[in-house]
């Protein structure tokens, strides 16, 4: 089946409300209620008095009601009581600030007292619900690392050190690593190592990125403390956490190797025009963190949030829209936070399945119309997405460094990514994410868009790929430095400059602003078969060996390569030294996608179309009528159609008759 439901917090209503939420899920086809998140308080009201009986009657009524459960272990935001005995569990900021009960998520997870409660938590509830009938899923935490992404105590600074041991061995090597003759920081021990907290100054860009890397790897450590109970209770039941996208301060490439599948929380906001495209770059980057497999929503919203400065309620259709785009790209599951909207509490204003105003409300019809839809979809899951062409390395590392301070200009990195995504996107084609040093030979073209940090291992791996025949795309700020922050030998790319057959003297950023920048001559665009404006980013390019496709304009740049292109082995390497605006992406990218061989296609602006399972999924994200010639069977309507009519919002999933060649506008 495929999974409907969502968060269910029946510990916030009485009891006599509990018979008529599960009467509503069966109405609204709710296949799956996500059990327990925030419920510690309630299980364990005081030390060691554990109160379990008002959530077997949850559990029981839901399976009575042929509903499965996706279990969560209540760790997720400790109690009053064990802060109140115990405040040193509470998380420290980089300034040293301790925080506050009040909220959620106050305490540090890596905390050994913390843990011993949270352990004993997890372990009661194993004990009691294992083999449960109706378990299908444990859901291990919540969010990790969304409100406290760092910690900084002293727990946290003895955590770093025995980390830090395990890394480099000697003190020595940790010095070597660092370069600690800068700025006179050689350390003489481990003890004498503090985490990366506030400085005067820039601190040891080595050592923020290893405190990044420790980071990541703490929260994991945490997640892993609870999986190793539940898996001793029942190594049957399938675990899973909920990712949020590409969330920074957790390596998520570690982390889905670490769950039995991908579930992701995502919140596009519904006043952004291209909220669309970035939900499917979520979706995509889910797809590819599994492996292929499908994935969950684990959490959406129905219309509105809580937490932006303008909420945005979502237009008719939305929410179903996008609902039917993460099954397109590959989500065995759409689930919501929050079955009931809750009454009280700061996300009282946050939308959810059953609306505070009740059943007779446009939210709720569209969630009784999705769960119908569906499960006329149930025969879908386990189906694989069609092979994408085209993948964009996602790299963590490279996101920490790059946006480090003391560095030759601000980059956002996520922004990078989601510019050369976005490009694609509105080309019809469909895209995977991999690792810098992931096998790429199935992908036409790869983009290596800031990859700032490129090892050996990543550097052969893209050079492999292009001599075997592959289309490389790589970017400005990428190959800056080592996986120790310590600059290439031989300048940036290092030995990838061979690949892309260039040699780069000098990273030269432009001013902000026309009129600064005219008055200082610098360059701001590039002509040749490639045109468009200049961002910040530009470089002093040479071509040794590779072909220029366009150059700088008027100014300090003049004539300088600004994309190039290089035959190596049986590829071709491309590189984009400037900082290209979004007519001059695109440009590029029809090139190389017709060079390649992957066809771009021609649907309408804001109309997706994705195959999955041997359907097509046609979706319009716009606010205009389209109309595409896609003949065959509309799974969703029951009707056989020689066209789809989508209305704004529209969805339709056809069976495509076998002579019809696919949807144009």
């Amino acid at each position: 089946m495929l999974w409907y439901g969502g968060d269910y917090n029946p510990e916030q209503w009485p009891r006599e409300v509990w018979a008529e939420d599960v009467e509503l899920m069966q109405r609204a086809g709710v296949t799956v209620a996500t059990v327990g998140v925030f419920s510690w308080a309630k299980l364990e009201p005081a030390d060691g008095d554990f109160r379990f009986e008002w959530l077997d009657d949850v559990i029981d009524g839901l399976h009575a009601a042929g509903i499965g459960v996706d279990l969560a272990t209540a760790t997720a935001s400790p109690p009053p009581w064990l802060t109140a005995a115990h405040p040193e569990v509470l998380a420290v900021d980089a300034s040293g600030h301790r925080w506050s009960i009040g909220s959620r998520a106050h305490h540090n997870p890596t905390s050994p007292i913390f843990r011993h409660y949270a352990d004993r938590l997890v372990t009661k509830l194993a004990e009691r619900y294992a083999h449960h009938p109706a378990l299908l899923a444990w859901h291990v935490g919540n969010e990790f690392g969304n409100e406290v992404p760092r910690d900084y105590g002293d727990e946290s600074a003895d955590a770093f050190r025995t980390w830090l041991r395990s890394r480099y061995g000697t003190i020595e090597q940790l010095n070597a690593a660092w370069g600690t003759a800068f700025w006179s920081q050689q350390y003489a021990s481990f003890d004498e190592v503090h985490p990366a907290r506030a400085t005067p100054t820039f601190p040891n860009p080595s050592q923020a990125l290893d405190y990044e890397r420790f980071g990541s790897d703490m929260l994991l450590a945490a997640y892993r403390a609870e999986v190793a109970i539940l898996r001793r209770a029942n190594p049957a039941i399938p675990l899973t956490t909920n990712f949020m996208g590409p969330f920074k301060p957790a390596d998520y490439w570690a982390w889905a190797e670490e769950v039995d599948f991908v579930s992701d929380d995502c919140y596009p906001d519904p006043l952004d025009p291209e909220g669309h495209v970035y939900a499917a770059l979520r979706r995509d980057l889910m797809r590819s963190l599994a492996g292929g497999k499908p994935w969950v929503l684990m959490e959406q919203a129905t219309s509105a949030v809580n937490w932006r400065p303008v909420n945005g309620a979502k237009r008719p259709g939305q929410m179903r829209a996008l609902s039917h785009q993460a099954i397109a790209r590959g989500a065995d599951g759409i689930m919501y936070f929050q079955w009931r909207q809750a009454a009280r509490g700061a996300e009282k204003f946050h939308s959810a399945m059953l609306p505070a105003v009740g059943t007779d409300s446009r939210i709720w019809r569209e969630v009784v119309q999705l769960g119908e839809e569906l499960a006329a979809l149930s025969d879908l899951a386990g189906a694989p997405v069609e092979q994408a062409p085209v993948a964009i390395v996602f790299d963590w590392e490279s996101w920490w460094a790059c946006e480090q301070g003391a560095m030759p200009a601000r980059t956002d990195y996520l922004a990078t990514i989601t510019e050369w995504y976005t490009g694609l996107y509105e080309l019809g084609v469909l895209v995977d994410f991999a690792r810098p040093d992931d096998d790429l030979s199935r992908y036409r073209v790869v983009v290596a868009a800031a990859t700032t940090v490129l090892s050996d291992a990543a550097a052969e791996a893209l050079d492999r790929y292009v001599q075997q025949g592959g289309h490389l795309v790589a970017t400005y700020l990428t190959g800056l430095v080592d996986p120790t922050a310590r600059l290439l030998p031989g300048g940036p790319l290092g030995p990838l400059a061979a690949t892309l057959g260039i040699r780069i003297e000098e990273i030269a950023p432009r001013a902000e602003g026309d009129a600064l920048r005219e008055r200082l001559g610098l360059s701001t665009d590039v002509r040749g078969k490639v045109t468009g404006r200049v961002g910040v980013w530009a470089e002093v390019l040479h071509a040794i060996g590779a072909t220029v496709v366009a150059r700088y304009g008027p100014g300090d740049l003049a004539g300088h390569p600004a994309v190039t292109r290089h035959e190596h082995g049986r590829g071709l390497g491309w590189y984009v030294s400037a900082e290209l605006d979004r007519p001059g992406r695109e440009a590029l990218l029809r090139i190389v996608l017709e060079r390649a061989d992957v066809a771009a296609a021609s649907t309408p602006p804001a109309v997706e179309l994705v195959r999955r399972g041997g359907l097509v999924f046609a979706i319009n994200h716009g606010t205009a009528p389209v109309r595409l010639a896609l003949a065959g069977h509309d799974v969703l309507s029951g009707l056989d159609v020689e066209h789809v009519e989508l209305g704004p919002h529209g969805v339709a999933v056809v069976q495509p008759s076998p002579e019809s060649s696919g949807a144009q506008a």
